[in-house]
């Protein structure tokens, strides 16, 4: 199984000085985290998507790679001041060669192996992970809406009956046969200059056509760094629940 970790995007709302991936909590950047967890879980093979200040990524793949035994490729999102969606497009020829599931993940999550087991091992060919357990307080998560067991709905601030709501991890598992679906509807939102669809659109389209399955993560330590509250929380809170489960 390969996966794709997607971090060309500048990180504004943090304010940080480097890369979001290379943020470090107890010691590990969240790019080497990755690649414990991926490791952990026998994935070895882990194409990068970059953009924002790719060279500082670019240049700690090696060490990280050999540390963990993870064979690190980095391909350019020129564009990714835009939509987040154009660095889908640029990872879709990846994709579509792919004759086995395919992982797609955020880059910006601090997490457990456990999570990431969870959707490798799902049942469900293509499934996302959700956590039953969120706030919209202080953040603007995707939140991903089920009825009678499936995902119908994958979008912020929605209204609306359901057996429950969770919201997205950023995690997400993809089948073969629905790549080619994917890559279509990614390439019809990047037409023309001004692309600034969230690659999540793309991914909409295949949970409300019912395509998704869902892994439920409540209860599981993680995080996603948008804020630089979150960075507190993450060293404080989060870390440490995470290496004492």
């Amino acid at each position: 199984m390969k996966a794709v970790i997607y971090a060309a995007g500048r990180g504004v709302r943090l304010g940080a000085d480097s890369p979001k991936v290379l943020v470090e909590f107890g010691g590990r950047s969240l790019l080497e985290w990755h690649a414990v967890r991926l490791a952990e879980c026998g994935v070895c093979e882990v194409l990068i998507v970059v953009g924002h200040l790719r060279e500082q990524i670019e240049a700690t793949l090696p060490v990280i790679g050999k540390r963990h035994d993870v064979r690190f490729r980095a391909i350019t999102n020129e564009r990714f001041t835009e939509g987040s969606i154009l660095s889908l497009a640029v990872s879709l020829p990846e994709l579509e060669q792919s004759s086995e599931p395919v992982l797609l993940m955020d880059a910006d999550v601090l997490y457990p192996t456990a999570i990431l087991e969870r959707l490798i091992r799902s049942l469900h060919r293509t499934a996302l992970l959700l956590d039953r357990d969120f706030s919209t307080n202080d953040d603007d998560p995707v939140l991903v809406p089920v009825k009678d067991g499936r995902p119908f709905e994958f979008r912020k601030q929605r209204s609306g009956e359901a057996d429950f709501v969770g919201e997205s991890i950023g995690f997400f598992k993809i089948e073969p046969a629905d790549l080619p679906t994917l890559a279509a509807e990614t390439r019809a939102r990047c037409v023309g200059e001004d692309c600034s669809d969230s690659y999540d659109d793309a991914l909409r389209a295949l949970v409300q056509a019912g395509r998704f399955g869902f892994e439920d993560v409540t209860g599981v330590p993680w995080t996603e760094i948008d804020f630089p509250g979150d960075l507190a929380r993450a060293r404080e809170q989060v870390l440490p629940a995470i290496l004492q489960a």
